[in-house]
């Protein structure tokens, strides 16, 4: 029997995830292709909008390709690509240029280039960070989802979540492997659609939500990367997460990142006695490299068994704390906590994925058809560890050439996809079973893979996740799905990554430091896993 085929209008590009790196993608798509954007919760709760930094342009007179690149390298632990850092430093002044003609509000100064105020953050040897104030992200992102919004060419679907990606083994045929679409959960409607697509873009963030503190919002579940690794791509450097010294610690508030900015205008570290410890970690106090702080900060709620430690601003003064601080101000007032007479209760807290899909410069990986932009992807930019505002400039820069790739290609006649199957599947009976494990997966992460690592405890995490893969594979196999058990099993299958990744590199570099290697290796290399796809169908192909 021949193989059936869809008719021969173009089939949309599906992008999973509305952050910058999918706005970016969907405009330089949509003036000739029809774009379908996926946004598992509302619009503007993905990672974007919580950016308080800015992005890298190398705009300046005392700036440089050149010098952009050495920063990087040096941040990134030797492990960065210099041929990607010096690609995405290149079309640095591009990249933000694109972002003034599309409307976005940067802090003025008539004297910078472009009319740009350009600040420095950690890491960087000049002025190169083009910002809105401390919300670059937010300014960034209203500004492109309103385009969006108002593009014909392009539908946003709201509350639609990606269940897994559509691939030749679906077809059950022993065709070349390729992505044909994806099957899509409208959470609203609790049903699940089969997504036909000339192209699948993956532009989901990364995976802090696996651990138990994290600046992330909810949406940072891992999905793009869970997906892509069950579909066979290789996912590079998992072990390399970055973790921000300071989170605000409160029950009603577990996400709230307290800028470091604070700490460089004199806030202290102290423990609930008031002693400040960071003289017996570094010289520079408070103003250490954020790796370091953050080991010190877990270091002494080890030691002395605490929740959280304390970042006392109060000697600055509340005129101060205002100007220089008003969010933070305001944002901790409202939680109960006057920061000119409190110390504010901090932790450290998962902040930045530097691994995920082995990608190239163009945004494609392993499978043809599947593309990845963002902090899903490992382009090698990152390395070890990122340097501060270069994620919003990947988004941009690569979201273009993904774009330009994907317009460059020729859709064939595309084969009828199977449709999504719940006939042997029944609602679940509780929902008890997916919190409690979504709390010990978070905890474990927290507690055996965190900011300080030891062998045996990567090892312990490892024989749990497998025995709560096990439990939430069964689940999986027996019930509906939901959003919450899709958002664990990508969780879980990000979890494993961070481990094996970690247990894998015999040594401390960047990010990952083990007690058991904390030597750095003259000569290092990405740590890069695979997984082989399934012959056979899943169960619930038809």
């Amino acid at each position: 029997m021949p193989t059936r085929h869809e008719a021969a209008s173009p089939s949309p590009v599906v992008i999973i995830g509305a952050g910058l790196a999918g706005l970016t993608v969907a405009l330089q798509l949509a003036p000739t292709h029809p774009v379908v954007v996926l946004a598992k919760r509302n619009l503007d709760e993905g990672a974007t909008a919580w950016a308080q930094g800015g992005i890298v342009g190398v705009l300046g007179s005392d700036d440089s390709i050149e010098s952009h690149v050495r920063d990087t390298q040096e941040a990134g632990g030797g492990l960065v690509d210099e041929h990607t850092a010096r690609f995405i430093a290149q079309h640095s002044a591009e990249a933000v240029e694109w972002l003034v003609e599309r409307g976005v509000p940067f802090s003025p100064d008539p004297a910078g280039p472009l009319g740009l105020h350009l600040t420095r953050e950690g890491g960087h040897a000049v002025r190169r960070i083009a910002h809105a104030a401390d919300a670059t992200g937010k300014a960034i992102h209203d500004v492109l989802l309103d385009e969006v919004k108002r593009h014909p060419n392009i539908t946003l679907r709201e509350r639609w979540m990606a269940v897994d990606l559509i691939t030749s083994r679906h077809l059950k045929t022993d065709g070349s492997p390729r992505c044909y679409g994806v099957y899509a959960l409208d959470i609203d409607r609790q049903r699940v659609e089969t997504l036909p697509a000339a192209a699948v873009v993956l532009a989901t963030g990364g995976a802090g939500k696996v651990y138990r503190y994290t600046t992330n919002p909810d949406t940072s579940t891992g999905d793009g990367i869970a997906m892509a690794y069950r579909a066979g791509c290789r996912v590079g450097n998992m072990e390399f997460v970055q973790f921000h010294p300071t989170c605000l610690y409160h029950p009603q508030e577990r996400s709230f990142l307290i800028t470091e900015a604070l700490r460089g205008e004199g806030g202290q570290l102290k423990l609930p006695d008031g002693t400040r410890f960071m003289a017996a970690h570094d010289e520079r106090l408070e103003l250490a490299p954020r790796d370091v702080v953050a080991r010190a900060i877990d270091f002494e709620m080890k030691k002395h068994g605490l929740d959280h430690v304390w970042l006392d601003a109060t000697h600055l003064g509340e005129a101060f704390l205002k100007s220089h601080f008003p969010t933070i101000f305001a944002r901790c007032l409202a939680l109960g906590i006057d920061i000119s007479r409190q110390p504010i209760p901090v932790v450290p807290a998962a902040h930045y994925t530097c691994g995920g899909v082995v990608t190239d410069l163009d945004g494609r990986s392993d499978l043809p058809g599947l593309y990845a932009v963002g902090e899903t992807t490992y382009t090698g930019l990152h390395g070890a560890n990122r340097l501060a505002s270069n994620s919003l400039l990947e988004c941009v820069v690569l979201g273009k050439t993904c774009a330009e790739h994907i317009l460059s290609q020729h859709e064939s006649g595309r084969p009828i996809l199977p449709a999504w199957d719940e006939s042997q599947v029944e609602n679940a009976d509780e929902q008890v079973v997916i919190s409690h494990n979504w709390d010990e997966l978070r905890l474990l992460m927290w507690n055996y893979v965190g900011i300080v690592r030891t062998t045996k405890r990567l090892e312990r995490a490892l024989h749990r996740i497998k025995l709560l893969r096990s439990e939430i594979d069964d689940y999986y196999a027996n019930f509906r799905v939901t959003r919450d058990l899709l958002e664990l099993r990508n969780l879980v299958d990000c979890a494993e990554l961070i481990v094996r990744s970690a247990l894998s590199r015999h040594e401390s570099r960047g990010l990952h430091y083990s007690r058991d290697f904390p030597q750095t290796l003259p000569v290092s290399f990405p740590t890069i896993l695979t997984r082989k796809p399934k012959r056979k169908a899943a169960p619930w192909a038809a």
